[in-house]
């Protein structure tokens, strides 16, 4: 058996998970976008509490890498590798946009009969997105990239598929604007339960990320007017 300390705080929400293998034992998430440093340390010692296991108990730690908020991403990846590195257990690194698919799948498992390819958006400011697109079964379509959203983005792809599901904070202003019939619009809650879900798989197979080269996925270089 193995616990697993799960941390993202990519986005405008920032959440913690305990697991034991692939059971999620404790939850905490916040809201406050600008309070994800201090919220981190303080849930992850809050459900050590509640569960009763300590960092040494720990067998790996798992973090969500991006793209996202800059300054939620340096805040959770400090956060992972000091665990890491203090504790010399190894880290699992996961995409942002992959959690966020998976999230989508789930929903979509529990919702509906028809499976289409998802395209997780995250808001980047003004028409801006980081976005992707995996198949129903989460492989990778198309890498993450930074997109300038009009009204014929994804043209191409709708067309030459059944739909595309659209998620996530920047799938708002895109829905604004598409006309094409063919684009489904879901808002399923994704968190730090469904990177542990993933990372299981992974501590398994040992696919850990080197804590020396591990960095945050930014995807587009900084500005001050982004988050």
């Amino acid at each position: 058996m193995s616990y697993i300390l799960s941390i993202d705080s990519s986005t405008n929400e920032a959440s913690v998970a305990v697991s034991l293998d692939n059971r999620i034992l404790c939850l905490k998430k916040s809201k406050e976008q600008k309070e994800h440093a201090g919220f981190i340390q303080t849930a992850i010692e809050k459900m050590f509490g509640e569960t009763g296991i300590s960092g040494r108990d720990l067998a790996a730690v798992a973090v969500t890498t991006g793209p996202g908020s800059y300054t939620g991403l340096r805040v959770g990846m400090a956060s992972a590798k000091g665990f890491c590195y203090a504790l010399q257990i190894p880290l699992i690194a996961i995409g942002t946009l992959d959690v966020m698919a998976y999230a989508a799948r789930q929903f979509l498992t529990n919702t509906s009969e028809n499976l289409f390819p998802i395209c997780p958006m995250i808001d980047a400011r003004r028409m801006e997105v980081f976005t992707s697109l995996f198949s129903p079964d989460l492989e990778s379509l198309q890498a993450p990239r930074a997109l300038i959203l009009d009204e014929d983005s994804f043209a191409a792809e709708l067309n030459n598929s059944p739909g595309i599901y659209f998620l996530g904070s920047g799938s708002e202003k895109w829905q604004r604007i598409c006309k094409h019939p063919k684009a489904a619009f879901i808002n399923p809650e994704w968190d730090a339960r469904h990177l542990a879900e993933l990372a299981f798989p992974l501590f398994q197979s040992k696919e850990f990320t080197s804590l020396a080269y591990s960095a945050p996925f930014y995807l587009k270089e900084f500005q001050s007017s982004a988050h």
